[in-house]
């Protein structure tokens, strides 16, 4: 039975081919395109202005040279919150539920504001791993703390992202085995456990926003830093 409540989080395959990729394409298609009329429907109009106000937010604290980042960092935000509004849905699969995915978009926008402080302002990136007025007796034991934090925050990125969906999904699964067991002996706890799982389905369909806005907004700080 415990065996079974992690079958979900298995990637799907077919005659041995994965279907990740297809997990991940299909969002895409999901999004109406612009088109070249004088006037947009409603729908378009509701996604344009979504993405406008997201994209003010998140370069709100960054400076001209930042912006050059807007198209990948709003697509991103798009990419995560739909798989993961997607995997919410019955029989489904959510790729972000793998670590393998997540460090996989982490680690190379990660590296790349790295690479791209080092190579603008190296004298400041480098200045980050030592605080100023640090006593000289502490100054290697903070250089050697700060670059494993440094290092770690791809990790951070892609573990928080992975834990979090993972936690709510396996949380929904278990309630919801728990409502189906106890219907026919108990109605009345079954039907207050289904209750619970009904506010806890809303809840994560919070958390699946919340951790794809995180995870770009943290990117964009990491940015910051080094533009």
């Amino acid at each position: 039975m415990m065996l079974s409540f992690f079958d979900q989080f298995m990637s799907p395959t077919h005659l041995g081919v994965p279907l990740i990729a297809l997990a991940i394409a299909l969002p895409w298609t999901l999004y109406p395109t612009p088109t070249s009329r004088w006037l947009n429907n409603r729908v378009l109009t509701l996604q344009g202005w979504f993405i406008n106000r997201f994209t003010q937010q998140l370069l709100l604290p960054l400076n001209q040279g930042g912006h050059k980042w807007a198209v990948l960092l709003t697509s991103l935000m798009i990419f995560l919150f739909t798989i993961n509004m997607l995997g919410l849905l019955p029989y489904t699969f959510t790729p972000t539920t793998q670590l393998s995915l997540n460090m996989g978009l982490a680690v190379p926008l990660w590296l790349a504001t790295v690479i791209i402080g080092m190579r603008n302002q190296p004298t400041a990136a480098l200045g980050h791993l030592l605080p100023e007025g640090t006593p000289v007796p502490l100054i290697p034991v903070l250089i050697i703390i700060e670059t494993i934090s440094l290092f770690i925050r791809p990790l951070a990125l892609g573990v928080r992202l992975t834990a979090n969906l993972t936690a709510g999904h396996l949380l929904i699964q278990l309630i919801a085995t728990a409502a189906f067991v106890l219907m026919p002996m108990m109605p009345t706890v079954a039907i207050l456990t289904a209750t619970v799982l009904f506010l806890l389905t809303l809840l994560e369909v919070a958390v699946a926003m919340i951790q794809a806005y995180v995870f770009v907004l943290l990117l964009s700080l990491y940015l910051q830093e080094n533009v």
